[in-house]
């Protein structure tokens, strides 16, 4: 049994990339072979020979130190900075749900831990031609829990809720939840953290900093979050 995590979130530009880099080195640094996979990513750009670059790759191999190779970090990569289903219309290439699954599997056979951070929110439309695949289609042919990222602030405690019935609703195992761009102290994105735990019935399992080079969970921690089999 393969062991890992999906990250997900509220929305786009919420840190997802930033905290799965964190994860990722939490597991590293503790001498577990950690890899990183995301099925597909847009806004790349393109280097000096005209190939696009998986720009999130790129990012969370620095910060993590993983020496996993690029090339098996995301099998989808599209220049247009928009939504898969879209960029892929424009560029072709659409998602195929075996493609994903496939390199997927090739890295749980080399790797002990494998997180996945998605596209965008959770709501994100992976292909829609006549094929129609969404990101809960993506987490399900993975077969992995989640974990829901969120900005700390204003209007978080809607968001986290919306977010957390959708999942629900579409069968998507939540381990629980990670508050981004968190300042300790502040009354509302305290308030924020308690009333979506109260609210979801899912405990906030770290709250991250602007700056933060580490995540403040216990590596024995994260790799119960990680194991299928174990309860949280």
């Amino acid at each position: 049994m393969h062991k890992g995590i999906f990250v997900t979130g509220t929305g786009t530009d919420i840190g997802k990339t930033f905290i799965t880099a964190l994860l990722v080195r939490k597991l590293h640094d503790a001498g577990c072979a950690t890899a990183y996979f995301k099925a597909a990513v847009s806004g790349n750009e393109r280097d000096e020979n005209g190939r696009l670059i998986p720009g999130d790759a790129v990012y969370v191999k620095k910060i993590s130190g993983i020496s996993q190779p690029l090339d098996t970090m995301c099998p989808y990569i599209y220049e247009t900075a928009v939504s898969p289903h879209l960029a892929s219309r424009i560029e072709g290439d659409p998602v195929e749900i075996s493609t994903v699954r496939e390199q997927f599997q090739k890295i749980c056979d080399e790797y002990e831990y494998v997180i996945c951070e998605g596209s965008g929110g959770i709501v994100c439309p992976i292909r829609c031609d006549d094929k129609k695949i969404m990101l809960e289609d993506i987490i399900k042919a993975l077969g992995l829990p989640t974990i829901i990222v969120a900005d700390a602030g204003l209007g978080t405690i809607n968001s986290v809720v919306l977010t957390c019935e959708y999942m629900k609703a579409h069968g998507l195992e939540i381990r629980g939840l990670i508050l981004n761009n968190f300042h300790k102290g502040d009354v509302m994105e305290e308030d924020n953290k308690l009333m979506c735990e109260k609210l979801t019935g899912l405990p906030v399992i770290a709250c991250v900093g602007e700056n933060d080079t580490d995540i403040d969970i216990s590596e024995d921690a994260l790799k119960r979050i990680c194991d299928k089999g174990e309860k949280i």
